[in-house]
């Protein structure tokens, strides 16, 4: 509080208002956790849809079990299946601006994988971007959290994995990221890795492995169907198993 004199000798009280600053904490930055690629090597489409041909379990087996997301995450819309590159988005649980912007950087035959943290709050995609996906040529989503507007999306016959459906919108906000690693179901995706889903569940081949995982399930398809065929005329042996107990000193 300030003291002064007026002409008349009267004398006045000024008080002044304290300045009030915004924490910084709270803004966003450019760089990681705000940023976007647009450069992305991609598989051929030739590859892909030879990979399309062999269910999720046959190709989890060759990646020896361990690059199958969560269970958890499964397709609540249809029953369509996605075999198709990722475009990788990560964003704050319940924000979807980057999912937005994804439309614009994802190419047609793209699946886009969405990082949401797992949330069970806010749903991050809807009718109106499944929509605007489908003009684009984006052949389904992958999501780790929620989506909403389900009924809207059958019509489109976008197919969704998510782990779930709720009312609740998303915001628009930030931050996030569009092509850089993200985690979704526990496995670690990276743009061009090919995404590999149906009734089963959801598998991740990396995209440098995917010539060499073709010509494996392409070498054991033969044999593979031979003994399927033996096992439903009801033609196996199970001494494979007593071979294993016997080796593991089972009485």
């Amino acid at each position: 509080m300030e003291l002064s004199l007026n002409s008349g000798n009267d004398i006045q009280m000024h008080t002044s208002k304290p300045v009030v600053h915004k924490p910084k904490s709270s803004e966003i930055h450019p760089g990681p956790g705000f940023r976007i690629n647009r450069k992305v090597a991609r598989p051929s489409d030739e590859s892909v849809l030879r990979l399309a041909d062999y269910p999720t379990p046959d190709i989890s087996d060759f990646m020896n079990r361990l690059y199958t997301m969560d269970p958890g995450i499964k397709n609540v819309v249809n029953e369509a299946k996605i075999f198709a590159p990722a475009c990788t988005v990560k964003v704050f649980p319940g924000d979807n601006l980057m999912v937005h912007k994804a439309l614009d950087i994802a190419a047609p035959g793209d699946v886009i994988v969405v990082d949401a943290g797992g949330s069970f709050l806010n749903g991050v995609l809807g009718d109106l971007i499944s929509t605007k996906a489908k003009h684009r040529g984006i052949v389904g989503f992958v999501i780790d959290g929620l989506m909403r507007d389900v009924d809207g999306i059958k019509d489109v016959e976008m197919p969704v994995f998510a782990r779930g459906v709720t009312p609740i919108g998303p915001l628009h906000r930030g931050p996030g990221e569009i092509n850089f690693p993200v985690c979704c179901g526990g496995i670690v995706v990276r743009p061009g890795d090919v995404i590999c889903g149906d009734a089963n569940g959801l598998v991740v081949v990396p995209q440098e492995f995917l010539e060499e995982l073709l010509v494996r399930l392409e070498k054991q398809k033969e044999a593979k169907d031979v003994y399927e065929q033996n096992v439903r005329r009801g033609e196996f042996s199970n001494a494979w198993v007593d071979d294993i107990l016997n080796q593991l000193h089972c009485e």
